[in-house]
């Protein structure tokens, strides 16, 4: 059986707070755990059942009940598994390649699917202002789908890291020029902003240039596309024109 403690563990690492205290995280899912194990992360207790266990031999694991497992989790249908692990020590950031970078951005599962988007289309560093959302938030976490594993997410202040950034700096806004027709240099840093206000002024002044997504529609009275919708158009979109060349 579990200990209280290790109940307590789990449950104040739902708060940033501790999870900055503490430098840990957790991950739920038997995919997600293994995914993170894979990428070498340091686990402090996985808990698990039965079925489980052959899969991550040499790790901090603990058999547990379903019954367990469920007052740990916050699935309705746990999958098998929760785990602590510790939160990695990111290197510098490398100033090349397609960047991208978030403003601001506040839903958790706005940034999981951002997470997911990197892995995809191969983004290995992403930016993050200091009020954006906890990358180590359960939601976040659940949303990247084991992505967060292999994606670098670096927090700082960003305007003053593009003030001094070697790359060029494009934002995406609303009166953007026209993203279809626009060339992109393959060494780019591209900004979404906060869902509500977009990207704030002083990370606005910043920039070398400014994008949007046209609305194509008849009528053209939709107001915005969601930031995680509009940044997989944009990444698709510079990243298609860079292999093209």
């Amino acid at each position: 059986m579990l200990s209280k403690n290790q109940f307590k563990l789990v449950q104040k690492l739902s708060q940033k707070k501790h999870r900055s205290e503490t430098g840990l995280f957790v991950v739920e899912g038997k995919k997600s755990i293994v995914e993170f194990v894979q990428a070498g992360y340091k686990a402090e207790a996985i808990y698990a059942t039965e079925t489980f266990s052959p899969v991550l031999s040499g790790q901090p694991l603990s058999l547990v009940t379903k019954e367990d497992l469920l007052k740990l989790t916050s699935f309705k249908n746990p999958d098998e598994g929760v785990a602590i692990f510790h939160q990695p020590q990111h290197k510098g950031i490398l100033q090349e390649g397609l960047i991208l970078a978030l403003d601001n951005i506040q839903d958790p599962g706005n940034l999981g699917t951002l997470i997911r988007l990197c892995d995809w289309f191969g983004i290995e560093t992403l930016l993050c202002s200091e009020q954006t959302v906890d990358c180590y938030n359960p939601k976040v976490v659940q949303a990247s789908m084991g992505s967060l594993s292999r994606v670098g997410v670096h927090y700082l202040p960003l305007a003053g890291f593009l003030a001094t950034c070697a790359l060029p700096v494009y934002v995406a806004t609303l009166e953007g020029e026209n993203l279809y027709t626009s060339p992109f240099p393959k060494d780019c840093v591209i900004v979404l902003g906060n869902e509500a206000n977009g990207v704030s002024p002083e990370v606005a002044a910043l920039a070398n240039g400014a994008i949007t997504i046209p609305r194509f529609g008849k009528l053209q009275q939709a107001e915005s596309l969601n930031v995680a919708m509009a940044g997989a158009i944009i990444v698709s979109q510079v990243i298609g024109k860079n292999n093209d060349q």
